[in-house]
């Protein structure tokens, strides 16, 4: 009887990848990696400063609401969402909680000229801040 060859049986004629041939690949996909690799992360930023001034014009309205029915801008922006005072009408926001900007941080909000003014600042994770005046 003639033995059987394995499928498993390398030295039937069959080959894998070299090692050369794997480095090859390697090097290739860390080329591409670090050619692309940095346009995504700026899109993602600019993404991230897309968002945050969206987020902020949504608070903006928000405010201005508020100032129609209460005939001032809040102390605070959780009065967007929770009462603060006679003539409240909101929640002004939807949600339970003021968002958070792309950059995880909490908006800064002051208000000013005895509540006829305010300043919302998100500080651009890093990069130039982001300010909107009511």
């Amino acid at each position: 009887m003639q033995r059987q060859k394995k499928k498993t049986d390398l030295r039937s004629g069959e080959s894998g990848f070299t090692l050369v041939e794997i480095m090859v690949v390697v090097v290739i996909i860390g080329l591409l990696a670090g050619l692309v690799g940095p346009k995504i992360f700026r899109n993602l930023e600019k993404a991230n400063y897309e968002t945050a001034k969206t987020q902020m014009t949504n608070l903006k309205t928000a405010l201005s609401t508020y100032r129609l029915d209460m005939g001032r801008y809040p102390d605070q922006l959780n009065c967007l969402i929770n009462p603060c005072g006679d003539g409240w009408a909101g929640p002004y926001l939807d949600g339970d909680e003021i968002p958070l900007d792309p950059w995880k941080a909490e908006y800064q909000y002051s208000v000013g000229d005895n509540g006829k003014a305010f300043t919302l600042t998100s500080s651009g994770g890093g990069n130039e801040p982001i300010v909107v005046n009511g």
